[in-house]
This record gives C-alpha cells, structure tokens and sequence, in this order.
C-alpha cells in the first residue's frame, strides 16, 4: 500500500508495478499509513484528517486535529487507533469517537510505534521520543537527536528500538537509554525499519536506502565500510547545525583532544586542524571518536569567501538552504556560477516535486544573490548560505503569490524560524537565458479554445496569442 501526494492510496502485489486498486477519498497528500487486522486500513493525510478503510471502503473519517495527521498506528487487540499530527497532539480513537487527547510534545509528531496493549511510542520535530500508556501518560522521555525524528521502530524483543531523523543518524536504544549512534553521508535519514532477521534499514535524503546488521557474515566488504566511512567523513555540516551551537575556531582544541573519551554516544566534539575545523561522534561500542564531517560557513553568517561546498560528493559555489513552507524540512539547494539560474531552478523543482509556481522565485533568488559572479570569483559574503538572512524563503516577498496545499503541510506554525531569516527579495533581475522564459508571442494556428478555458489554462497561456 502506498500514499501520495495525489489524494490516492494504492494496492500493489509484488509481481505488478501496476495498481490493484485505488482508494480515494482523501482531498490532500495522503502521507502515513497502517495496517490492522482483518484487512483494516488507517491512513492519516494533509487534509487534517484520518480514514479508516475496510473491504476497500471509506467506513470512518476520523476528523478533530487542527493540521496535518502525520502518523497513524492501531492498536488490534483492543480496538484503538491512534493518530499524531503536527497540531502537537496524539489521538487515541475507538469506533470513530476521540477518547483521549495526549499531549506533551512541543511541535509536530512525526511517528507512532506500538510497544504493547498499552503502551506506544511517539516521536516529534521537538527532537524527543515519548514513551506513552493510552490513558495519557508519558512514562518516558529519551532525549539524544538534535533534529526533528522522523522515524521510529520496533527492535525484534519488542521492547528497544531504534530512530532516525533530520540530524543525518540513525540511533539504537536499549533500556532507555541511546546505546549506538550511525551517521549516514546524508542531510536528512527519512526513515527507519527493523528487518525479522534484527537488521536496520534506513532510507535517506540521498536517495540511498542502506542496511546495518550485527552479523558478521552478512556484512559488507572492507571496501564498501572504507567508502562509506570516507563519505561520512568528507560531509559539509554547516557551522548553525543546531547541534553544533555556536563556535570560535581560535577556541577549539586541537585533534590531540580526540585521546580523551566522550561521555555518551553520540556525543559530537569539534576540533580544529589547520584552518579548518572537523566533527567527531563519539562511539560507545567501539570506545572511539569517528569523523563525520567538516564544518562549513560561519557563525556571523557569511558564507567564506572563494569557499567551495560540498554536498553529496560534488563541489559548489553555493548550497542554499531554501525553506519552502513554515516547519518543513529545508531543502537544499546546490549551484555553481557557471550554471544556469532558471535551468538550476526547474531541475530543484523536478527534483523536489514543487509547484511549478515556484519557478520564477527561486531563479530570481538565484541570480539575486549571485549577481555579479562570474566563473573562477570567489563567492561574495552577501549573506548566510544556509540559515541565516540570505535563506529563501517562498512567499515572503511582496505581490509574489504562494502556491497553497490546505495549509502547512508539515508543523503549521510550530516550527521556530531563526530570526536572522529575512523574507526573499524578488525584485525582478535581468534573465540570463535568452531562451526562457518566453517573453514574446507565439502564433497557434488553430486551438481548442473550450478546453482551454474548461481547464484554467489562461494564466499559463498569458501574452499567448490564439489565432483560430
């Protein structure tokens, strides 16, 4: 079964790549999904609500949360579903009717994993993960990421489990308390799964899914660990990583510090070598601090000048951080001056699934902040790359119309912007690209005008002249 961004839910067997059949009935991104007994279907969307599907029926809408439904679970020995949105809250439900509202998290939750009849985890943007009884109760709170959590499951006893999210790790705890911690060469590790055999697999914003296992005859060559740890290694972390803080350089100690033993792991410590300053993560397990990554940028927000960054193995010029939405995930943004700005910014929406309407936006932010570059300059200090005043942020600027969803797909609200942020500017610049967009008219000889005004084309179609 799968959701998506088309309102629908599909059914698949493993021998088709067609569907066979689709649910309708969601009236935005269906984005979580649940499966109880019995054939039973939970499915929580953008539209704020969740349904509950049987026999290929829509049988219940369960409707009370102010946002996005982002995380469904079902409890089948007694009946209970719950739901996690991003209005902060989890809901526990029996036979359509709300028996209880759980709150405690301090922004969107994220994912809901079942421990027993009467217990549940819950993770949130907040970076925690909650230990819950249905009468509403937190028994428990691990704290350990230092990003939102998107993912949680169960480990094969049914009692440890392991999580994964926005600060690029994946982290096994046991008995409470976060017993590994496995960065991945990735901006962001969507999520997580336990395998039967006790394996993780993990799927990241790299678009690589990878699998960890404790036995050693199911692990990979000492070639494919050497190339995974280099690329770990050679990460850029920009310097306003939250878990990072801010940093003097002239403070740090140097990589002699890195004999003295961290106090839990995944602990990260920073040292400097030469002019440039390296991460480390302290292993539990293996009693050693690991590199994951150089640090990038600066804490006055400037981007160093002639500076190349580097992002999934390739170096660039710039990588902005552009925050599509209020509380969504930044996406990022690589270029390099001697790329064009307008076929950058149609690739980046491509690439990310976001309304066309966004084109003209991110080409102007582009060239906005890149004017005056030219191909071997070094990069001028206009402004934070990645979180700070040269941030893009859709929308922000004046007369530029926002391409609506139902609302904030993803927090609402709840999501804390920093304030260094500073609407885009959008004021039009020259286009480099004498090909795009098309700014005189095009003569059609002949044209369906009905179907064209039946389907709203007319603001696609301006400055468009139609000769029938």
């Amino acid at each position: 079964m799968t959701g998506s961004n088309d309102y629908n839910i599909n059914a698949y067997t493993l021998d088709s790549v067609l569907p066979v059949y689709t649910l309708k009935g969601h009236v935005n991104t269906v984005c979580c999904l649940a499966a109880g007994k019995f054939g039973t279907l939970l499915s929580g969307s953008w539209d704020t609500t969740a349904k509950v599907w049987l026999n290929e029926n829509n049988v219940m809408t369960l409707k009370g949360h102010e946002a996005t439904v982002w995380a469904v679970a079902i409890i089948p020995a007694n009946g209970i579903m719950l739901t996690g949105s991003a209005d902060k809250t989890i809901k526990a439900w029996r036979a359509g009717k709300c028996q209880q509202t759980l709150k405690g998290h301090t922004d969107c939750v994220r994912a809901i994993a079942i421990l027993s009849e009467t217990q549940f985890l819950s993770s949130s943007n907040d970076t925690t993960i909650r230990r819950w009884t249905i009468s509403g109760e937190c028994m428990f709170e691990y704290k350990g990421h230092t990003g939102f959590v998107y993912s949680i499951a169960l480990l094969p006893n049914g009692e440890d489990f392991v999580s994964s999210g926005e600060d690029r790790t994946v982290r096994v705890w046991r008995d409470g308390q976060c017993h590994q911690t496995i960065t991945l060469p990735a901006q962001s590790v969507w999520c997580v799964t336990c395998l039967p055999n006790g394996d993780i697999a993990a799927g990241s914003s790299d678009n690589m899914a990878r699998v960890f296992t404790r036995d050693h005859s199911r692990k990979a060559s000492a070639d494919e660990v050497e190339l995974f740890n280099q690329q770990v290694a050679s990460s850029a972390i920009p310097v306003q990583s939250s878990d990072l803080g801010g940093i003097r350089p002239e403070d740090l100690p140097g990589k002699e510090d890195l004999i003295n033993p961290g106090k839990k792991d995944g602990q990260t410590k920073l040292v400097k070598v030469g002019d440039n300053v390296e991460a480390y993560s302290w292993s539990q397990s293996e009693c050693k601090w690991t590199k994951i990554g150089d640090v990038v940028g600066s804490n006055d927000g400037k981007q160093t000048a002639g500076q190349k960054v580097m992002y999934e193995g390739k170096e660039y010029d710039y990588v902005f951080s552009v925050d599509i939405e209020e509380g969504r995930p930044e996406l990022k943004l690589p270029y390099n001056v001697a790329d064009d700005p307008w076929h950058v910014a149609q690739q980046f929406i491509h690439q990310h699934e976001l309304s066309q309407a966004y084109l003209e936006q991110v080409a102007n932010f582009i060239i906005s902040n890149t004017a005056g570059v030219t191909l071997g300059s070094a990069a001028p200090t206009y402004s934070d790359p990645f979180t700070g005043g040269g941030r893009y942020v859709p929308g922000g600027g004046a007369g530029v119309q926002q391409p609506t969803a139902g609302g904030d797909p993803f927090t609402g609200g709840s999501r804390h912007i920093p304030a260094s942020s500073v609407p885009m500017e959008t004021t039009p610049a020259p286009h480099r690209n004498i090909y795009f967009p098309k700014t005189s008219y095009i003569t059609f000889d002949t044209a369906n005008l009905q179907q064209i005004i039946g389907r709203n084309y007319f603001v696609l179609l301006r400055g468009i002249s139609l000769n029938q």
